[in-house]
């Protein structure tokens, strides 16, 4: 079995990074109207049918990305405007476990205005991950391959196992089917413990299975991360996921998934400490920080960009610029502590 390198707990600043750049764009916009702003300059590449791929959440769960302001972007730009949601079942039992339950959940949390294709309803089909050490091949919803491009509409915030969740723990965990594909992501083979797979090699197997996604659909893909209602839980916590701590900061938009992730992540460090704390601690515990270093080491983007401030005349700024005016939420007392 290969050997992991234990990197994921380390912060590499901006600085020390090295190779290309990529755009990155950013609004403080928190809207549909933000939403709209962010879509409209990585939409070019989209065409045929797209599939939309976002985290549509537990029952009545609190912080997803609010529908309606889906709903707003889907009705208004004409290119989405025959778009179709894309999700699939969970690996874990709960609201989303059955296409049955994961219907039901849909219309509880106000996905019902448009079609949801749940892709693994009718079975499963594999793609191959080139270059990956863990997995030469990822099982996703059969239906994936129905689409022509693929537009990842994101809810950056924490993972109780990724340590974070952006587009690529959508995509990684979010088109793998819910029984094979997102088993061989979290369970060794033979184990009694179904979440036997954690740390370094989680990160690093989420990404593989992202990397099979993003090359099937080749240059029609495109990100838009929504930095909003940012907890240490994943929206597959629902109602029971941490209190947000951490301030609400914008809309990022991209073509490229590393970058993204990236500037997301640097926009959560470059917080004051008393912000950005649980978040942070979130990341680093869980070795979050490998997803972003493996995907460089798989070639699927840059760790260094360009963020581009959509709010201000398309001007150059940096992670730090993007937090200067951000309102932190309330602070919770951790338990033993004043």
């Amino acid at each position: 079995m290969p050997e992991t390198n234990l990197t994921g707990g380390t912060y590499i600043p901006y600085e020390q990074r090295c190779g290309n750049e990529s755009i990155v764009y950013f609004t403080r916009d928190l809207s549909p109207e933000g939403l709209k702003k962010a879509f409209e300059k990585v939409s070019a590449n989209l065409g045929g049918k797209i599939a939309v791929k976002l985290h549509t959440g537990e029952p009545n769960g609190p912080n997803i990305v609010p529908s309606s302001w889906v709903k707003e972007l889907l009705s208004s730009e004409e290119k989405l405007n025959d778009a179709v949601i894309v999700e699939t079942n969970t690996y874990y039992e709960g609201g989303r476990y059955t296409t049955e339950q994961h219907r039901e959940t849909l219309k509880v949390n106000g996905w019902d205005f448009c079609p949801v294709d749940i892709m693994d309803e009718e079975g499963t089909v594999t793609l191959p991950i080139k270059g990956g050490k863990w997995m030469k091949e990822m099982s996703h919803g059969s239906h994936m391959t129905n689409y022509d491009s693929l537009f990842a509409l994101t809810h950056f915030k924490g993972h109780a196992m990724g340590g974070f969740g952006g587009a690529n723990k959508n995509i990684g965990i979010g088109c793998a089917d819910g029984r094979i594909g997102k088993g061989w992501i979290h369970t060794t083979s033979g184990s009694d413990n179904v979440w036997s797979i954690a740390m370094e090699e989680l990160m690093e197997r989420i990404s593989e299975s992202t990397k099979a996604t993003i090359d099937f659909f080749g240059k029609n893909v495109s990100y838009v991360n929504v930095m909003r209602n940012m907890s240490v839980s994943c929206d597959c916590e629902g109602v029971a996921a941490a209190p947000v701590t951490t301030p609400n900061v914008g809309i990022l938009a991209s073509l490229d998934i590393l970058a993204i992730d990236q500037a997301c992540v640097d926009i959560v460090y470059a917080m004051d400490k008393k912000d950005n704390r649980d978040l942070v601690e979130r990341i680093e515990s869980r070795h979050g920080l490998r997803q972003l270093s493996y995907m460089k080491e798989l070639g699927m983007g840059n760790d260094r960009y360009v963020l581009i401030d959509l709010d201000n005349g398309e001007t150059r700024i940096t992670a730090k610029d993007a937090v200067k005016h951000v309102v932190p939420f309330p602070q919770v007392a951790r338990p033993g502590k004043k």
